[in-house]
């Protein structure tokens, strides 16, 4: 039995989510009946993070369990092959030591999208959250400032969810302004995208969407660096600010204690 790592790339408007579910399609549905078509058998696939319906990847990274003798370059052409084309393998890896691609990770970067321009476009419709014009992001930043370490995050955590610790660490969060591409939609003076890349040890259900829709909150001046305080100290979700829809959120890059990172399919500089 041979252990890989999968780094994967995925559109997620279609699916449920990145976990198998009894209703719809899910990204690890699809790469189970892929690989098991490969294998001969069934296998089970598991993700570095459970992203939820309509979230996007970019550097999504999963374990799988082989016994098929396959090279990794094969093997990502033949599973490919199976997929549809809104979920592509851009990595595979063969690893030599047991891998879990969820308990191994030491980090995760995730990126949403804010869209300011006054006509969306039908090529961004699926990718972003249009806010409209200006946010204040001197504001957004100081108040994004007061969630960096480790915190509690109860009141940025989905209502109803389980969790054994509601304890997480961000060890970054930035923003980041960026101008638009006028090629299909002009969107008038001062057009942009708004990224807020958000980096910790592990991350609760819509606990980044919380964030986002709570600093989306204060750009628009509904809010201020005391009220995040406030929220964050009472644990209470009804506290914090809106959550923010599932189409603007990416997962960028998922870490491991070796140094070695995957972001876009490529796989960074590792020291030997």
């Amino acid at each position: 039995m041979r252990s890989l790592k999968l780094t994967i790339a995925y559109e997620g408007t279609a699916y449920v989510g990145w976990q198998r579910q009894q209703n719809g399609s899910s990204i690890q549905g699809c790469l189970e009946a892929a690989l098991a078509e490969i294998e001969g058998a069934p296998v089970v696939v598991v993700g570095a993070g459970r992203t939820d319906a309509g979230v996007h990847a970019v550097g999504q990274v999963a374990s799988v369990q082989l016994t098929h003798t396959i090279a990794p370059d094969a093997l990502l052409r033949a599973v490919n092959s199976r997929l549809p084309p809104d979920i592509r393998v851009v990595r595979a890896e063969a690893r030599p030591e047991p891998f879990h691609a969820r308990f191994d990770a030491t980090a995760k970067t995730y990126r949403y999208r804010l869209l300011h321009d006054a006509v969306v476009s039908p090529f961004d419709r699926r990718h972003g959250w249009h806010v409209g014009g200006f946010l204040d992001h001197a504001a957004m930043a100081e108040a994004g400032r007061v969630l960096v370490g480790e915190h509690d995050f109860a009141a940025f955590h989905a209502t109803g969810s389980s969790t054994h610790s509601t304890v997480r660490t961000l060890f970054e969060l930035s923003l980041s302004r960026v101008p638009r591409d006028p090629s299909f939609v002009d969107g008038g003076a001062g057009a942009a995208l708004t990224f807020i890349d958000v980096r910790g040890s592990g991350f609760l259900r819509h606990m980044v969407r919380v964030i986002v829709g709570t600093l989306v909150e204060v750009g628009r001046g509904q809010r201020d660096r005391a009220a995040v305080e406030q929220a964050l100290r009472s644990r209470d979700r009804a506290a914090a600010g809106q959550t923010a829809p599932p189409h603007g959120l990416f997962l960028m890059r998922v870490e491991y204690e070796t140094g070695c990172s995957e972001k876009s399919g490529v796989r960074n500089h590792c020291p030997s």
